[in-house]
């Protein structure tokens, strides 16, 4: 049933008359320009004309469309049309990883286990690229080489090059219309192949988006190594709404002749990936936690992290194993450049602790039921070990998902279950993801995906607050049209504290994007 396609004609890309706008507008302002000029935000431009606005996709929604098997064939046409193959790809040695939780996270171990064996063995890997979403600051985040996101310069430079290559094309797919552009996030993914193979990167690590089997990233045939993390419940309209109807999406990353491996499951979504992998004749080995994690300091010191973190070991040794067929894994205890890998590891946006004069900022991107109340157990479990008193305030927010709503009563339970006073949050504040009071989105942050009145009118925001008021009747909750305001507003809560010496102790979660423009704010960042 995954595997049925529509008649050509009905999938040929749909361009809107909104996106053909965004095009047309685009491209009418910027006709004078030459190659040379074009800047990181004309790219940034040209990239959020790319978006599929808010009314197409809810027209897709309404009629049932879902990625399938085609989405995978436009990306192979459109990796013809720049001039590459999928065989081209196994130059990048990809190691790609799937997962509901953890797959950002075990992408970034990965990437700093490697970048650590690097630096003592020079040329092994040469360069390391490293593939993820969402960014939190700015787009050029996803695009990773050596753990630094590139510049803005090599960004525009990358983008146009690809956007020229499409326009130019005369290699004829019935996949996709010629001068045609994939949509926002598969462009970023194409634009990515362009720069690794451009750049001399021999070992890329790509993250997934949405799924596995029909995700933009799923064009590499041959990956060095396939991995997938913690699966759950997410993205319910794309991937379904159980736990094995979802691992059989993730499992279309495994390729036959590639290693693969994956970490405890729950029975059905384990029985899932088993099956798939003996169909497509893959070795998948499932991982328990690695015994050579004993004393090696993971943060934060949680039985989910050490999850992610043994997942990233496999996928990094088999790896080097392809790199530099000498290379020898440790057999009792890690070697210490993986010991510093992982104590090392800089993943920003997940379980981060910032402190200033008003407040102590708890940012994680969490973003589904489970998630949400690893974070709150996390958060309470931070509060307590640094003995901080003052209040407990939550910032939350999580655009364009009617089921969010549900998300709240695991995150309010489980502050006040881990609790030892058994309190929960003094005061919730509810936002959008709009950056700024003043000037709304910063251009990277720009989302045509959701419906603009819903923001306006903080349509999702008011329902977050009528649930939290029933779960929570002693909470001071409020609405608040900015991510700006929310912070300052939550500095402003230790103030109307009666005890001294007291700091704001915030949680902000619910979203990558919220928690991303948050980080923006506090750190007046460009780019992180």
């Amino acid at each position: 049933m995954h595997h049925v396609l529509r008649p050509i004609a009905s999938r040929l890309p749909l361009v809107s008359p909104l996106r053909l706008l965004a095009i047309t507008n685009y491209f009418t302002s910027k006709r004078t320009m030459t190659s040379n000029a074009r800047t990181y935000n004309d790219a940034i431009d040209a990239l959020n004309s790319l978006q599929t606005p808010f009314a197409v996709i809810e027209a897709r929604r309404k009629a049932g469309i879902r990625p399938d098997a085609h989405s995978v064939k436009e990306m192979r046409a459109y990796l013809a049309r720049i001039g590459y193959s999928s065989q081209d790809l196994d130059r990048l040695n990809i190691v790609h990883v799937a997962g509901t939780k953890g797959k950002g996270s075990t992408c970034a171990f990965v990437d700093s286990l490697l970048t650590r064996h690097q630096r003592t063995h020079p040329g092994i890997p040469n360069r390391i690229g490293l593939f993820t979403s969402p960014h939190l600051i700015a787009v050029r985040e996803r695009i990773r080489i050596d753990s630094k996101p590139i510049s803005e310069e090599q960004f525009a430079r990358y983008f146009f090059d690809v956007w020229d290559r499409l326009e130019a094309s005369d290699v004829a797919k019935d996949e996709v219309a010629l001068g045609s552009k994939p949509i926002y996030a598969r462009y970023l993914t194409l634009m990515s192949y362009h720069v690794y193979l451009s750049e001399g990167v021999d070992v890329a690590i790509y993250e997934t988006g949405i799924g596995g089997e029909y995700d933009a990233t799923n064009v590499v045939d041959r990956p060095v190594a396939s991995g997938i993390s913690t699966l759950g419940i997410d993205h319910v309209f794309v991937l379904g709404d159980t736990v094995d109807k979802i691992a059989w999406h993730k499992a279309g990353i495994m390729k036959t002749g590639s290693p693969a491996f994956t970490i405890e499951q729950v029975p059905s979504a384990a029985q899932v990936l088993m099956d798939r992998a003996v169909e497509k004749g893959v070795d998948l080995k499932i991982l328990e936690l690695d015994p050579r994690l004993q004393g090696v300091k993971i943060r934060p010191d949680a039985v989910f992290q050490k999850k992610n973190a043994t997942l990233a070991i496999a996928l990094a040794e088999t790896a080097l194993k392809k790199l530099d067929p000498s290379f020898k894994p440790g057999v009792e205890s890690l070697s210490p450049e993986f010991v510093e890998g992982l104590e090392q590891v800089v993943w920003r946006g997940r379980c981060e602790v910032k402190e200033e004069e008003q407040a102590v900022w708890h940012l994680d991107g969490a973003h589904t039921v489970d998630s949400l109340k690893v974070a709150g157990r996390w958060f309470v479990d931070e509060c307590v070990k640094k003995g901080k008193n003052g209040p407990k305030v939550l910032i939350f927010n999580q655009q364009g998902r009617s089921e969010a709503v549900d998300f709240l009563d695991g995150l309010c339970n489980t502050v006040k279950s881990a609790d030892p006073e058994g309190t929960g949050f003094s005061h919730v504040i509810f936002c959008t993801n709009v950056t700024y009071a003043k000037t709304g989105y910063k251009k990277d942050f720009v989302n045509h995906q959701y419906n603009p009145k819903d923001i306006e009118n903080m349509t999702q925001q008011r329902v977050f607050a009528e649930r939290w008021s029933t779960l929570d009747p002693s909470a001071n909750v409020m609405l608040i049209p900015t991510i700006e305001e929310a912070i300052n507003k939550a500095r402003s809560l230790v103030e109307d504290s009666t005890e001294g010496d007291q700091k704001v102790q915030a949680l902000i979660t619910g979203s990558l994007h919220l928690v991303g423009g948050a980080l923006g704010i506090l750190e007046k960042a460009d780019a992180l």
